[in-house]
This record gives C-alpha cells, sequence and structure tokens, in this order.
C-alpha cells in the first residue's frame, strides 16, 4: 500500500481542509472522526503517518499515540490541538512525535512536517530492510566464521583473533578473505557495519 496520511480529528471541518490540502500536494488521505475508528481499520502493512488531534471524544491524540507505541504500529505522529500546552508538546515529543500544532495549522507547516514523517518512516524501512539482510547473512555463517567475524568486528587483529581462538593467523586471513567473498564486503569497515545491523534492534 501506498504511503497515506491518515488523518485523526473528531472536526469534519479540519479532516476535510487538511484532506483537500494533502491531496492537492499529491499525497494519498483517509480520514478518522475517532481513534478506535482509526485502530479498527489500521492494517500492519500500511505506511504512512499520522495527524492527529489531542482533544477528541473518547480515545485523544496523545493517548493514541501512547497505544501506537505499546503495539509497535511505526507510523510517524504529527499532533494537533486548539488548547496547546507546553506539557502537552513535551508529553508528545517524548514518544516520538514529528512535529506538534496550534490550530489553526499553517499549511505549508504541515505539508513540511507530512514530508518530513514521511521520509523518517522510509530510513526506518530501510534500516530495518539493512538489518533484516545483516541477520541473514550472519545466519548463513558457520560457527567458526561468526567467532573470527565477531573479533574482527571487537578491532582485534589477526594474531589475538589467531591466539584466542587457537588457530594460525593464516587460517584468520583465510577466515577474513571468506567472510569478505560471502558478504560481498569491500573493505574491513563493511564487515564491522554488518554486524552492528545485526545486533541492532
Amino acid at each position: 500500500m501506498e504511503a497515506t496520511v491518515c488523518i485523526v480529528d473528531d472536526d469534519i471541518s479540519v479532516r476535510d481542509s487538511l484532506s483537500l490540502l494533502l491531496g492537492l500536494k499529491g499525497f494519498r488521505t483517509l480520514c478518522y472522526a475517532c481513534a478506535e475508528d482509526f485502530l479498527d481499520t489500521y492494517r500492519p502493512e500500511w505506511g504512512g503517518c499520522l495527524i492527529l488531534d489531542i482533544r477528541m471524544a473518547g480515545m485523544d491524540g496523545l493517548t493514541l499515540q501512547q497505544e501506537l507505541n505499546a503495539r509497535a504500529i511505526d507510523l510517524p505522529v504529527i499532533l494537533l490541538t486548539a488548547h496547546g500546552s507546553l506539557e502537552a508538546a513535551r508529553t508528545a515529543f517524548r514518544a516520538g512525535a514529528v512535529d506538534f500544532f496550534e490550530k489553526p495549522v499553517d499549511g505549508e507547516l504541515i505539508i513540511a512536517a507530512v514530508r518530513e514523517a514521511l521520509e523518517r518512516q522510509s530510513g526506518r524501512h530501510r534500516q530495518r530492510q539493512e538489518q533484516g539482510r545483516a541477520r541473514a547473512l550472519m545466519a548463513q555463517l558457520s560457527e567458526r566464521e561468526r567467532q573470527v567475524l565477531e573479533r574482527l568486528a571487537e578491532g582485534m587483529h589477526t594474531r589475538e583473533i589467531g591466539a584466542e581462538l587457537g588457530i594460525s593467523p593464516r587460517t584468520v586471513e583465510v577466515y577474513k578473505n571468506r567472510l569478505m567473498e560471502k558478504t560481498d564486503a569491500r573493505k574491513l569497515a563493511d564487515l564491522v557495519r554488518l554486524v552492528l545491523e545485526a545486533r541492532s534492534q
């Protein structure tokens, strides 16, 4: 599914105006009158971001933001409010909000925030792909290859690795060359990055 800007606001005029503004800029939008409706229809394959009103009947925007985090739903959030407060802004940003606006919202600012949110999610998607690739590569290595790789990533020299693993420095070099070939690494730094990506959460 293409990136979609989901607008969750109990004010129909806000939903309509934001949807029109974003549509004119080429963004796909979906509108919801309450947080519960959004959660009921959300699908894990959706990509995009959320524009949330803070004060709504039922679940408010900050609570929905917390619920998204609790469910590990990776949709960047932009919050809107007609009753701004520094405490609400701090809560939103601590929970990972991209931006926080008081109504009425400047159109250019909201467009810029949406672009930032989509770029942020795209970056996280690329990062997850890189992590998946790194873990798949690590899974294909033998136990000894992993032992050598992890020590190379820790900055150990060939002789140190050989002494610790009970093999000759020449054998360590053979493993290193095999690792470079198996992982398509062009330099030692690529092997270090592979290990770090595989370990990252």
